[in-house]
């Protein structure tokens, strides 16, 4: 399966660490150590050194993660029984010594098992397909990310820096890719933090996302999220690093989510433009979750061979497969968070079945060539031209470390550009899917001829160098480097905002029904049926601080917390909004409606789940006593059994008092018809009639109305409206 380079005895000289899986016996399954003779040749010594592992591995890294100078082993495994995927609450405390991932400490002359010890999880159904080692919080202590395919959740440990990891996913991440495959961790933005890139199946196309196997449907995500497991979607993920220990979904936002049956990410600079850039490789040799297979294909061929009396062999049901040759992708980092598709343009649109991928300067010309290996077929080798690019520079940087970890790994390189820009990356050879690149880091400058270098050793000393010429190779040693203590930073400003875990009093939980729009309507993009709570906000009551409406869902009241003179809240008791719990809250609005000086509410109603022009989707208003007790004036508005989405209140016909735009959101089970749009005048008493076609036919249906606003745009003293809302641009509406 996987191969490692590592220097594992600390001779300076790189090792192969090959790892084994499969049904077969477990003495061809045990993982082998190349220790390197220095001469050409190498000598399995893996029993010697405790790394004789037998069980089911995919790959394994290696990394200090004690910091005690020598490199340590995150065995990465998986299993070969097959679990449901609701075996949850019931296997992933067990230990399975076969199918869970294991942690080898490095005693010296051998390794140690401290899996179970270090809190390394080691149940049966983690199949893990990549396992990626970096210093994600900063800390100075390497942490893990692990990719797992099928139904168990991936893994991120954090490092507590005492020997122990910490399972921290659904503390830093809010989801993962469904099917996790290769993954890489590199500094995308050039903030100086590693991001981190993990792989899927989803096509980027419409013909194979309806001829493949998709995602599970709500119900199913649903219910498994009910089993226990995290949040899972079938796509790429690229995870934007926050620095604050945890990261921001943005693979759809740059553009990186869909590139089918992939395996291995690499993230590198191969323009040398100074921001990293992403390769991935694609394909599986038979397409086992094809539709037409499984549904047409497969019936077909069991009904002949039953009335042939013969028994259908699983080699004879992979040899009916359809296959399907992928191109590879290589995306542009544009940075501004968005990759561009460069595959043909560089060169690299050749159709294969891809798997495993490694990068290094094979040529010693200072770009990073690649090499892709493929099922069936010869690798690929690719050689870059990018340093030949005029105005294009780099540097290359090797690293001389300690007795025990002569090649530096888990060691930050960070260098500064004239105008500022930071380039970071970490020693990390192991990348991608089952691979290793070459040990040597090689940064694009882009246009920049010298840089600012600083290095920082996994045992915290560093070194820095200024003036550091481009184009050429700098050789780092840990000997050169100074004191471990970083210089202080400069005090943090106070942070703009502060949260506050009681919420001084705003205890209000959103519970939204159980209706599942999908299974009315499964082309929804969205579930239209949840689209609150409302918010808004008043002083109701006149004592001077600003009170809270927050809306509910349907069957759950809406509430109203008044503030009190220490800050905190306190909520009202309001029966009118008690006895509106049928009704969805989806927008709100606090104005005078009857020009009695206080603040009257407006709550616009919403949802899906009942059919258009349903009594449950009426707006309400309700009055103000002048103290905060509010009523419903039943008779305040006309019939408007719409779905609404927008409230924007403005005196529009110049008589004093304050009239209304409402807009509507959605057609119940017409998706995405527009619904009708209400122009509401104000007779100053605080009711209300529909003036649209009379005074504004163009505001019946303006589109799928998400928001509006009453603004002056040209500086004549009269407000215009602007709509936002789905399936149109914005729009705007001047006052006759």
């Amino acid at each position: 399966t996987g191969v490692t380079m590592a220097d594992v005895n600390g001779d300076g000289h790189l090792d192969l660490y090959v790892c084994r899986s499969g049904r077969v016996s477990e003495a061809r399954r045990r993982n082998a150590l190349y220790l390197n003779n220095r001469d050409g040749t190498f000598t399995e010594r893996a029993a010697a050194y405790g790394l004789d592992d037998p069980a089911y591995s995919t790959h394994a890294t290696f990394f200090d993660y004690d910091r005690d100078g020598d490199l340590d082993l995150y065995l990465l495994n998986h299993p070969i029984r097959r679990l449901t995927r609701f075996d949850v609450g019931l296997v992933r405390r067990q230990r399975d010594p076969l199918a869970g991932d294991k942690l080898y400490r490095n005693d010296g002359d051998r390794f140690t098992d401290v899996s179970e010890a270090a809190g390394i999880i080691g149940n049966p159904i983690g199949f893990g397909l990549s396992v990626t080692a970096s210093d994600f919080d900063g800390d100075g202590w390497i942490d893990l990310y692990v990719a797992n395919d099928y139904v168990e959740d991936d893994y991120f440990y954090r490092n507590n820096g005492d020997g122990t990891f910490t399972e921290a996913f659904r503390q830093a991440f809010a989801n993962a890719s469904y099917s996790s495959m290769g993954a890489d961790a590199a500094d995308i933005d050039n903030d100086g933090r590693p991001d981190l890139f993990t792989l899927d199946m989803l096509p980027p196309d419409h013909r194979r996302r309806m001829l493949l196997k998709g995602p599970d449907d709500h119900a199913m995500f649903t219910r498994l999220r009910g089993y226990g497991y995290a949040p899972q979607y079938m796509r790429n993920m690229l995870h934007r690093n926050r620095g604050d220990g945890t990261f921001a979904e943005i693979g759809r936002l740059a553009g990186v989510d869909a590139t089918d049956w992939s395996w291995a990410a690499l993230l590198a600079d191969f323009d040398l433009d100074g921001f990293k850039d992403l390769f991935v490789t694609n394909g599986y040799l038979r397409d086992y979750t094809n539709l037409d297979f499984l549904n047409v294909t497969l019936r077909e061929a069991y009904r002949a061979a039953q009335a042939e009396g013969k028994k259908l062999h699983a080699y004879e049901l992979v040899q009916h497969m359809p296959t399907s040759e992928l191109i590879n992708y290589a995306f542009r980092n544009e940075g501004t968070l968005r990759f561009s598709d460069r595959t043909r343009a560089w060169g690299l649109d050749e159709a294969a079945y891809s798997n495993g991928a490694a990068y290094a300067d094979l040529d010693g010309d200072g770009d990073l060539d690649l090499v892709v290996n493929n099922i069936n077929g010869p690798a690929f080798v690719y050689e870059n031209h990018a340093a030949g690019r005029s105005g294009r520079h780099f540097l290359k940087v090797r690293l001389d470390g300690p007795p025990g970890n002569r090649f530096g790994t888990g060691a930050k390189v960070t260098l500064t550009t004239p105008d500022g820009q930071t380039l970071f990356q970490e020693m990390m050879p192991v990348r991608g899917y089952q691979s290793s690149v070459e040990p040597v880091l090689v940064f694009g400058l882009g246009a920049a001829t010298s840089v600012a270098l600083e290095v920082v050793w996994p045992d915290g000393r560093r070194e820095r160098r200024d003036g550091v010429a481009a184009d050429q190779t700098v050789t780092l040693a840990h000997a050169d480097a100074g004191d471990a203590t970083p210089p202080p930073p400069p005090p943090a400003p106070p942070p703009l905002f502060a949260y506050l875990p009681d919420g001084r009093g705003l205890t209000f939980t959103h519970r939204e029904d159980d209706f599942i729009d999908f299974e009315r309507e499964p082309l929804l993009p969205y579930m239209p049926s949840r689209l609150g709570p409302a918010l808004a906000r008043a002083d109701v009551n006149r004592d001077g601080l600003p009170d809270v409406f927050v809306g509910g869902a349907k069957g759950q009241a809406a509430r109203l917390f008044l503030q009190q003179l220490d800050g905190t809240f306190r909520p009202a008791n309001v029966p009118a909004l008690d006895a509106d719990v049928a009704f969805e809250d989806v927008a709100a609005l606090f104005f005078d409606a009857d020009g009695d000086g206080d603040a009257d509410l407006y709550v616009v109603s919403g949802g899906y789940d009942v059919p258009a022009d349903a009594p449950v989707y009426q707006d309400r208003l309700y009055r103000n006593n002048g103290f905060g007790a509010f009523e419903r004036a039943l008779d305040a508005l006309p019939p408007m059994p719409v779905s609404g989405g927008a409230v924007a209140a403005h005196d529009v016909d110049g008589d004093g008092d304050t009239d209304l735009f409402v807009g509507g959101r959605v057609l119940a089970g017409r998706y995405p018809l527009a619904p009708r749009s209400y122009l509401l005048l104000n007779d100053g008493a605080g009711r209300f009639t529909d003036a649209t076609d009379r005074l504004a036919p163009a505001l019946r249906t303006p589109g799928m109305v998400t928001a509006a606003v009453w603004v002056d745009l040209d500086g004549d003293g009269v407000k215009e409206l602007v709509l936002a809302g789905e399936w149109m641009p914005l729009r705007v509406f001047r006052t006759a």
